[in-house]
């Protein structure tokens, strides 16, 4: 038995140190070093029931982990970290890899994306007779378009605002942008579906000079740029698990028949009431 541990002691912590990334050799090494003040590397390999031919590859490994330790006298001996000091550092080396990781997978996914439109754009051949209408069920991809839009907004900006949303207006500085733009950013919310943290960010909109009125109910969502492009979101009557597609549209016809049916629902609207008025 590796260590003094009680067997169920040593079985959790054993599984618990191969779940945050340790391999059962390196986890059962630990778990001796911890309980010793030191070993010679073949000593240890017989304690903790690793390989002799492995045994110097578990020990380098641990030592780049930082969870064990060279001790040079005579010989190398090895000997543990403290689990205090072993454990965050070995996290965070984890996390700064990681993210350097992303940064790099991003900044070649970027020019992925580049590379890839070129191609899709010569691949296509010419618009087709639908080109201008697109369905999409993927939210991060509805959140990817609500974006693109929002970004080249210029006069006007209106919203049937339900949730859940794959873009909650409140939360998006992307509705403050296009304010400041001079672009006119009108909501429409249904009744009795705010709670406190999101009717205060409605309230810090309302203040930062976006137009809030509440209805009972709507049809649908809507997201309307300039009367011509924007996004339906239809909720699927079918399945019971509540899921939303979007259809996307750049539209003169379309946008205009959307924008005479955000007026006749604004006109029915109230204002969402100010604090104190």
């Amino acid at each position: 038995m590796p260590n003094e541990l009680p067997d169920a002691e040593y079985a959790r912590f054993w599984k618990r140190l191969q779940q945050i990334g340790l391999n059962a050799y390196e986890a059962r090494s630990y778990l001796v070093l911890v309980g010793h003040p030191r070993f010679k590397a073949l000593e240890l390999a017989a304690r903790a029931d690793v390989p002799r031919q492995k045994i110097y590859e578990v020990l380098d490994s641990l030592v780049e982990k930082g969870f064990a330790q060279v001790v040079q006298e005579r010989t190398k001996l090895f000997s543990a970290v403290e689990p205090s000091l072993a454990i965050p550092s070995y996290f965070a080396r984890r996390a700064q890899a990681l993210q350097q990781e992303l940064t790099e997978q991003s900044r070649q996914a970027s020019d992925l994306v580049e590379d890839l439109n070129t191609s899709y754009s010569e691949g296509q051949g010419g618009r087709g007779t639908l080109d201008f209408l697109r369905i999409v069920s993927e939210p991060l991809q509805t959140a990817t378009e609500y974006r693109r839009m929002m970004g080249e907004v210029r006069n006007e900006y209106c919203e049937f605002s339900r949730a859940p949303y794959a873009i909650d207006p409140v939360d998006d500085q992307m509705v403050r942008e296009a304010l400041s733009r001079g672009v006119r950013c009108r909501l429409l919310i249904e009744m009795g579906t705010l709670d406190d943290i999101h009717r205060r960010r409605l309230i810090e909109f309302m203040e930062a000079g976006v137009e809030v009125h509440q209805v009972p109910s709507l049809p649908l969502k809507l997201t309307l740029c300039d009367g011509r492009r924007g996004l339906l979101a239809l909720l699927d009557p079918v399945i019971t698990k509540p899921t939303w597609t979007a259809v996307v549209f750049d539209h003169n016809g379309l946008g205009e028949a959307m924008r005479g049916l955000f007026e006749q629902y604004w006109q029915r609207s109230v204002p969402m009431p100010m604090p104190g008025r």
